[in-house]
């Protein structure tokens, strides 16, 4: 089985031969990858704490809170299920066009969506007809997300010199973070300043209309490395080609899943310490939402801290030790979830800091750490098809599961959410150790 963590010194030359004619390099592909994860995220963590703190009374006031909150987790993972299928339609269309086409048009449909839903009537005035275009929005903002994939993080990965693999697959990573820093941010500060009245008529839909302009940003930062002479051809050299998701499947459609489930803890943990704290602790318990929305901040801020600490980590005992081990971790985590969640207002705030830490340091070596098996032909459909299936299979339904099961048979659920991506983790690691070794 091929694997881009191959023998340093021909990686080496492979690097040096490419650097005599190419301009771009990696500090400034790691720019873009940023730059631009941190605006999809944003773009996604908005819409996550608007499910909590607006939806159940805009768009289903006909229902109690948690239930209008189950109703808003139900939605949520419309995005995510869509994923698969706007990266397999947006990468006919950089086939048939370009990728700074496919780029351009992928963006500018996440941003409309997102900030179609700023414009979107409540249930007391449309009706039924307020959740079916929720609904449709979000699934829009799915086939722009799975759209907006422009290889960068692999052409990283590939650029990167040999010993320093885990500190630039890292930097893509720590858009999470940033993102969730920011939206929350923007939310508190809304949620603080304004009346009760005012957030739930007007305030609620500023982040969305932030969300289009953060979007045009981005677009103009990647498209000025994605629509350069010299990305292209160190893309063309790399092999980083569009190829279609059934020859993807026939070929090495084993890679597409191994990759998706050895992420899975980390991708499990992601939802259950950004928008399900702020669901459950705000249902019934002492904290505020602008206190829960405050110390999240603080968690994202140590979330970018743990995500730059794995890059470290990772360059010295390797990626996959890293990922197994922070699994274990969250393991342990997870047995104590139902005693934190369910405790005070110290040891739920410990549940979110010490989530968040965990957080960064699996999910700074999520993406690619099994990916990289992908021979040359299939890497740039595979990477981001992989990444599309952890989030679906790990992430989509976190918020509801956690919240509808928590809710009937206590938070044991969370626990037992977690253990399961636990060890969907270690035995996919497992079996692509073993597959490794064979080969």
């Amino acid at each position: 089985m091929s694997s881009n963590f191959g023998d340093p010194q021909n990686l080496s030359a492979e690097n040096e031969r490419h650097d005599t004619h190419v301009a771009v390099t990696p500090g400034e592909i790691a720019i873009g990858v940023v730059i631009g994860r941190a605006s999809e995220y944003f773009d996604f963590f908005v819409f996550g704490i608007a499910a909590v703190l607006v939806f159940p009374t805009v768009f289903f006031p006909f229902e109690s809170t948690l239930t209008g909150i189950l109703y808003s987790f139900t939605v949520f993972p419309l995005a995510f299920i869509a994923r698969p299928l706007g990266t397999t339609l947006f990468m006919a269309v950089q086939r048939r066009w370009d990728r700074s086409t496919k780029l351009t048009a992928a963006l500018f449909l996440l941003g409309t969506a997102t900030a179609g839903m700023s414009f979107l009537p409540g249930y007391h005035q449309i009706g039924a007809w307020s959740i079916g275009l929720l609904a449709f929005f979000r699934f829009l903002q799915g086939i722009a997300l799975g759209g907006s994939w422009d290889g960068l993080p692999s052409l990283l990965a590939l650029s990167a010199p040999p010993q320093k693999r885990g500190w630039y697959a890292m930097l893509g990573q720590t858009g999470a973070p940033i993102g969730f820093v920011i939206a929350s941010s923007l939310f508190l500060y809304l949620h603080t300043h304004l009346s009760v009245d005012d957030f739930a008529d007007w305030g609620w839909r500023y982040p969305f209309f932030v969300a289009f302009a953060i979007n045009v940003v981005a677009l103009f930062a990647r498209l000025r490395l994605v629509a350069t002479e010299e990305y292209s051809q160190l893309l063309e050299e790399r092999e980083l080609e569009p190829i279609g998701t059934v020859e993807l499947l026939r070929g090495q459609g084993y890679n597409l899943f191994l990759g998706a489930f050895a992420a899975l803890a980390s991708y499990a943990l992601f939802h259950l310490v950004t928008v399900f704290p702020l669901s459950w602790i705000s249902l019934g318990t002492e904290q505020s939402v602008d206190q829960v929305l405050t110390i999240q901040i603080v968690g994202g801020g140590l979330g970018i801290v743990g995500t730059i600490a794995s890059g470290f980590i990772a360059d010295r005992i390797g990626r996959r030790n890293t990922l197994g081990a922070l699994a274990c971790l969250i393991g342990v985590f997870s047995l104590f979830a139902p005693w934190l969640l369910g405790g005070g207002r110290v040891a739920q705030d410990a549940f979110i800091l010490v989530g968040f830490a965990l957080l960064g340091l699996s999910y700074g070596q999520a993406a690619g750490t099994v990916t990289s098996n992908f021979a040359p032909k299939f890497r740039y459909t595979g990477a981001a098809l992989t990444t599309d299936m952890a989030w679906l299979i790990g992430a989509a339904f976190a918020p509801l599961v956690a919240l509808g099961l928590s809710s009937r048979f206590g938070l044991v659920a969370v626990s037992v959410y977690l253990l399961s991506g636990v060890a969907c983790t270690l035995i996919a690691l497992r079996v692509n150790r073993a597959l490794e070794t064979r080969g």
